[in-house]
């Protein structure tokens, strides 16, 4: 089924015979912190129960059912944030999946967070495509799923999920991260795979778990965060600044609970673009710089620089709780969020009087805008937790666009640095989904932990981009249409598994999950435009289509099954296969697009993927740490991609467009590994590596854009061979925390026959390699302060974009 290479260098045999003591520890809760001064004695106790065992029930109704369940002592030597532990929901629900884990304590000390998807940067397997702070498409990629596919991988805040599943992109598709402050994030857990039925399709990267925290007493957290970027690339030198206040307060009153807070950024980011043109420079005009394009003989001339970004970002949260009884919680949750963005360009070309101009170069212009955003999400959650033979999940959540207003010029104007008045207004407003879930957990005995579930989703996307004669100034529409996006899709799902302890070292989890999908009420409308600069009729409507799109329904079955064997508390092994079914998206669905001056309709009739998943795993469990081995493998058929295409099927023109890709798999191999007192006390090591071959097994709708080249055998987009991350933590006493870690990814390819091997310039992804380092000392147990660096060592790589170079960060946390 596996085909590896080996690990150079990496000696997992070492790593997994290394002793340990296991002594008053049980891995299958959340570690639970017991202080101590000095090392002390250990006393001999009666062995905790088994993870997944359970003491027998009491049936009587005077009170509620009990499981015996063991504390997790910390180590008495121990220097650190205590092992996470597992994830609460894997524990509740009995999920099959392996998980990593992070929690408060260890972002606070380790990462340089200033926004929420930082908490995850070390993670094995993940990697966030996080181009500025304040980025508002930062995609999530895992170890089978690359960064143009948000719709891969699910990302949930409580019982939100701010996954875009409106879209499959690195754009309009990206998870909503600024509805979460990073000051009320109490852990983050990732389940790998797609081997539990709770969860749809999209886990077929994993699911992605953010918990924010309630207070058990009243508190309220102050903290400032400043950073600074030098960056220096082509004719950009400059210094960018962000700054971040976040303030909480929170309270516990007998059967109330509260927790509000407030986040507020403003940051100026790096160009996250090069303006550039495939010519010359008109007569006269200097200061274009010669470059290749990202595929080899293709030409990319650098005007300039696009996308230095001014944000004024911020959020306010409220979430509110009420025990209805000790057993049954209720929970509110409302988030608000908004961005103000400005969007400057930078011209390194001159007209021969010496002064800058634009050099008819429309990309300007495009680079050049407004962007008003205004977000709400609704939560709403009733559970119980008994831990006795009957618990339950009840929960809605809404997620409204209620502004998204994009104001751009059209173009540029002729022999000037000026831009055309009339122009584009792109809006979003009205987008939104609901998601609602009703689940159920049934314990008959002992040796069964049965949960199902009703899930119902719906998304809806409206996105027109208007024409407008004043493109800074008037309303926010008009009765001309550029483009016009609109659709639905709605999921009804039914799922049920089974968590069968059919002997004591084993545990079988059978599972099923039927879905039924429907896309509808889907309209495009697009047009072809006069794009001439100095043209007297530039940016005028030259044609026009309007489509009604088909309606599609699908129905799907996808069975999961995962036996795991655990001879003792140190060694777990599981093996896992889950079948997986991603439905088209909105945004994929009803799409139009332009080849030359004709307007069509690609492939409206897109079929789901079908994933089947299998992964086998090995981890070894210390005290303080673990390192886990996994293999894993995944088939792809009908993959959703985009790519170059014959309209008419086998001839006529190309555009691009998303298809089914017929054949993909990836498989690999992945080690992680965290220990804390690693040679002395106080030295705490984490790290993993990532070895992911992935490839296209079958393209017959492959068109090549060079000439002569096959996608089949080829690397899947954006995927990489190597992802390692590596990291040190050293707590020299009570006060202090230094730490470095290091992230690495090999070349990622954009096509599908991997011709873009040209590195470091605009739209290339370059191999890189970051170290970051962080001092945190804590004043005492309500104040710290913290400085570090990213990018230490001033790494310029490009990821279709300019990324971040060295960034200097500081920030003090009090918390009364």
């Amino acid at each position: 089924m596996f085909r590896f290479h080996a690990l150079g260098g990496v000696s997992v045999l070492a790593l997994l015979l290394a002793p340990a003591t296991i002594a008053n520890a049980n891995h299958d809760l959340p570690a639970v912190t017991v202080d101590a001064p000095a090392p002390v004695k250990r006393v001999a106790r009666k062995p905790a129960p088994r993870p997944g065992s359970v003491a027998r029930r009491s049936h009587t109704v005077a009170t509620a059912p009990q499981r015996q369940v063991p504390v997790a002592v910390a180590n008495a030597e121990g220097s650190g944030p205590a092992v996470p532990g597992t994830p609460p929901i894997k524990q509740r629900y009995q999920l099959p999946q392996t998980s990593e884990s992070v929690t408060a304590p260890d972002i606070q000390e380790k990462i340089n967070v200033v926004d929420t998807e930082d908490a995850v940067k070390y993670l094995p397997s993940l990697f966030v495509r996080k181009r500025n702070y304040g980025e508002t498409q930062p995609v999530l990629a895992t170890r089978t799923t690359g960064l143009g596919a948000s719709a891969r991988s699910l990302v949930y805040a409580d019982d939100i999920l701010i996954s875009a599943l409106i879209a499959n992109n690195n754009t309009i598709g990206a998870p909503r991260w600024g509805l979460v402050a990073p000051e009320e994030i109490q852990r983050v857990d990732f389940l790998y795979g797609p081997f539990s039925a709770a969860y749809p399709g999209n886990s077929v990267g994993g699911v992605l778990l953010i918990t924010t925290r309630m207070p058990e007493k009243f508190e309220i957290t102050a903290k400032q965060t400043e950073a600074l970027q030098t960056f220096d690339f082509y004719k950009t030198k400059n210094t960018y600044r962000t700054d971040q206040t976040s303030v909480s307060v929170g309270d516990k009153q007998g059967n109330f609970s509260y927790f509000i807070s407030g986040n507020f950024q403003n940051s100026y980011s790096q160009p996250l673009a090069w303006v550039t043109t495939p010519t010359a420079a008109p007569v006269g005009v200097t200061g274009l710089i010669p470059q290749s394009g990202r595929v080899p003989g293709t030409i990319a001339n650098v005007a300039g620089a696009g996308g230095l970004l001014h944000t004024e970002m911020g959020n306010v949260k409220g979430k509110f709780a009420y025990d209805i009884t000790p057993l049954v919680k209720a929970t509110y949750t409302i988030g608000y969020w908004s961005n103000d963005t400005k969007s400057d360009v930078q011209s390194y070309l001159q007209n021969p009087a010496g002064n800058p101009t634009f050099g008819n170069v429309a990309g300007f212009a495009s680079n050049y805008y407004t962007l008003n955003e205004k977000h709400l999400a609704n939560a709403v959650s009733v559970k119980s937790d008994t831990k006795g033979t009957y618990d339950f999940d009840l929960s809605v959540s809404r997620y409204d666009y209620l502004e998204s207003i994009q104001r751009l010029p059209f173009s540029v104007v002729k022999d000037s640095a000026t831009f055309t008045p009339y122009g584009r207004i792109a809006r979003m407003d009205g987008t939104n989904w609901t998601n609602a879930d009703a689940k159920g957990i049934w314990r008959p005995n002992d040796a069964h932990d049965v949960s199902f579930g009703l899930h119902a989703d719906r998304y809806y996307l409206n996105n027109p981009t208007f024409q407008t004669p004043t493109w800074n100034a008037g309303p926010d529409s008009t009765n001309s249409l550029y483009s016009n996006g609109v659709g639905a899709t709605r999921t009804f799902a039914l799922w049920a598994q089974d968590a069968w302890r059919f002997a004591p070292m084993f545990k079988l989890t059978l599972g099923g999950r039927l879905e039924d999908w429907r896309a509808f009420d889907g309209s495009n409308v697009l047009t072809t435009t006069d794009n001439t600069v100095g043209s007297p009729t530039n940016g005028n409507i030259l044609s026009t289509l309007a489509q009604i799109q088909p309606e599609l329904s699908a129905a799907r079955f996808s069975p999961k099954a995962s036996l795991a064997f655990e001879p003792s508390r140190e060694w777990l092994v599981t093996a896992s296969i889950g079948q997986a079914s991603r439905f088209p998206t909105v945004a994929e669905l009803y799409q139009v697009v332009t080849a030359g001056v004709n307007l069509a309709v690609p492939n409206p009739n897109l079929r789901p993927e079908s994933v089947l998943s299998e992964e086998i795993a090995v981890e070894r469990r210390f005290v303080d740490g673990k390192v886990r081995l996994s293999l894993f493998n995944e088939n792809v058929h009908d993959a959703l991609i985009s790519q170059l295409g014959f309209l008419n099927g086998i001839n006529g023109p190309t555009a691009t467009f998303t298809t089914n890709v017929e054949a993909t798999r990836a498989r690999g191999v992945e080690l992680a590994a965290r220990k804390d007192n690693v040679v002395i006390h106080g030295l705490e090591t984490f790290g993993s590596v990532t070895y992911t071959d992935a490839r296209i097994v079958s393209d017959p709708s492959f068109v090549s854009t060079v000439g002569g080249t096959s996608a089949v055998g080829k690397r899947v987009p954006n995927i990489p061979l190597w992802r390692v991350t590596a990291g040190a933590t050293y707590r020299p006493n009570a006060y202090w925390a230094l730490t470095a870690a290091l992230r690495h990814s090999s070349k990622q390819f954009s096509t599908l026959d991997n011709t873009d091997t040209v590195l470091n310039v605009f739209q290339a992804f370059d191999p890189f390699t970051v170290v970051d380092l962080r001092a945190q000392y804590r004043f005492s147990e309500t104040a710290t302060a913290s400085f570090g660096i990213d990018n230490v060592g001033n790494a310029k790589y490009t990821l279709f974009h300019p990324f971040p170079q060295r960034a200097y960060l500081a920030d003090v946390r009090i918390k009364f």
